[in-house]
This record gives C-alpha cells, structure tokens and sequence, in this order.
C-alpha cells in the first residue's frame, strides 16, 4: 500500500520517504526508537504512523466494540459458559488477571485456551487479535496447542464452522521464553509494546510469575525483591490499560510456608484473582475422564467468591455439567 492511500500529516508522509521507508510493512519492521531515529519524527508522530501502519494491514476491518474510550466493559471469554458465567462473561479486558494454583491444576491449559478465544471476532467473544505467550519456567506446549486448534469445533460450538477454518490460530500465537528477570522485563519493555501497538496481539500471557522471583531471590532479598516485583506490576498494568488489553499471569505456588502465593501481596496491581484447584475426585463424559477441578474468584472488584466445577477434556477447559459422571 502507498502512503499516500493512509490518512496521515503530509510532513510524516515526507519524512518516511526521506527515511527510504517504501511501503507499509518497511514500518511494521522497524521498532518505534529507530523509526524516530531513521526518520526525525516525535514519539507522536511515530506513533500515530504504527497505528495508521497497522490498521493498513489488518486481517478485517476493526470492530468498534474493541476501540479504545468505554470500553473498558468488554470481556474475553474462556471458550466455556459454565466458566464465563462464573466471570461475568470472561476476562475483563482493562486490568491484570492472576490465575494461581498448584502444579497439575489446568492453569496452563486455560492459559492456551484465551490464546486461541482471543483470535474470534467480538462478537464471539473474542478480540480479534493474537496472543503472546511468555514462558518462564517450562518449554511451551505445542504439541497440547495443536490438538486445541483441532478440537476448536467441539469446545465452541457457538461459532460457524466456517469461521473456525478460516481462522489461522497457530499463526497468531507469538511464544517467548525468558530465563531470568531481567529478559522478562526486556520482552515486556521492548518487543511485546510493538506487537500490542502494531495490532497483533490483544492477550498478553506470563507463565509463570513466581517462578523468576523464587529463583532469584534469597528469604533475606525481601526489599530487592519487592522492588522488581513493584517495577514488573507497573508495567504490566501499564501495558493493560495503555492498549485495553487482558493481562493474564500465571502464579503456581509452592506448599512451603511463605511461599504459597507469592504475589499475592499489597503491592502487586491485580484487578482479578482466581485459583485453579485439582480435586481428589474423577469425572466422566462419554469415552472421556479427567481429574476434578475447580475454578474460584479470590478477589475482583465486580464479582462474587464463588466457584465453578471443571473439566480438561480433550477439547479444552469446560465446566461440569449435570450429565457429567463422578466417581
């Protein structure tokens, strides 16, 4: 697309050809710190050329019910109504979700579930993006991600068959892998901004949160480690309300007294507290079974403590229902 097809200032338009910058994708390449130092341009002007940029190369036209300015109401469902009846119709979309619970409990497998909710259009609850999921402690689950992907039709039965297949979910799911702290706030800082301005993604996945801060820090690095703690807060929190996008951390917490849920404390910006716990009992559904989970609400400004019954099922995450078998 020519730059003169995109509603921008002449003079930003003059100074991207200066910049040798000749088409739309040249900028989509480029981080926004060197389009300023390539092109002379503010960090408002550069700005408003990724937005303009970006929009060029959606995959459909922006829906309005995901445009900045009151929306702060909409919701990104989790693929299951028992579980988004829980949530008031899902994850909000302004603010910093924790899902914690012990190792085994299904975190992650909700966590891979919202990557490919989130690629629907609004209108099915998604947000019409990508997702970009960070992995801290354990190499990403490809493998569980693909069979998701191919028993999309079975979980959301909501959506058209055709939309399903017309969707290209693996391709719209960007993995990073962060060894230490610092990397994790280098890929927050850097690389995740660009994707979240340039449109690709509306779900921004950490998993997990606790992991880092365990292996760092040592009982007596208390004050240090609450430091990062409150830098790694700030911006998450700012990347969620600068870009109206769910935030989803993954907190799996140790039974060794202190260490139980480290993030839960004051100074940590959560709008949303949930827990993932597995039962000691099995359910079944048809040539299915799985272990018993439950999904609580800790905390939330705009929910009640309450709790649903939950499945992993070949499919995905689902609620129990009254034609489900436990034994």
């Amino acid at each position: 697309m020519k730059w003169d097809q995109l509603e921008l200032d002449p003079r930003i338009r003059a100074a991207v050809r200066r910049a040798n910058l000749n088409c739309v994708r040249d900028v989509l390449c480029v981080s926004a710190l060197d389009l300023q130092r390539f092109t002379g341009l503010s960090h408002s002007d550069v700005q408003q050329l990724l937005a303009a940029a970006a929009a060029a190369c959606r995959r459909r036209p922006p829906d309005p019910a995901v445009l900045r300015g009151g929306q702060r109401d909409l919701r990104l469902t989790v693929g299951c109504p028992v579980l988004d009846e829980l949530l008031r119709g899902g994850l909000p979309v302004g603010g910093v979700t924790e899902l914690s619970g012990e190792s085994g409990a299904g975190k992650t497998q909700l966590a891979l579930q919202l990557c490919l909710c989130v690629q629907y259009p609004t209108q099915h609850g998604g947000l019409d993006a990508g997702a970009v999921y960070i992995c801290t402690e354990d190499p990403f689950p490809v493998r569980r991600l693909q069979q998701l992907i191919r028993e999309q039709s079975c979980l959301r039965s909501d959506v058209p068959p055709s939309l399903i297949s017309s969707l290209q979910f693996s391709d719209h799911v960007y993995i990073e892998h962060t060894a230490d702290l610092d990397s994790l706030q280098v890929c927050l800082s850097r690389r995740v901004p660009l994707l979240l301005a340039r449109g690709l993604v509306r779900l921004v996945v950490v998993d997990s949160v606790a992991a880092l801060f365990r292996s760092e820090f040592q009982a007596d690095d208390w004050l240090e480690r609450n430091k990062r703690l409150l830098t790694f807060s700030s911006i998450l929190h700012h990347l969620s309300q600068e870009f109206t996008t769910p935030v989803l951390c993954i907190n799996q917490y140790l039974c060794v007294s202190g260490h139980r849920c480290l993030l839960q404390i004051k100074q940590f910006r959560v709008m949303v507290r949930l827990m993932m716990r597995r039962l000691q009992r099995t359910v079944v559904r048809g040539d299915q079974s799985s272990a018993l989970r439950r999904l609580e609400v800790v905390f939330a400004p705009h929910l009640a403590r309450d709790g649903r019954d939950a499945a992993v099922w070949r499919e995905g995450v689902g609620g129990v229902c009254s034609s489900d078998t436990e034994t």
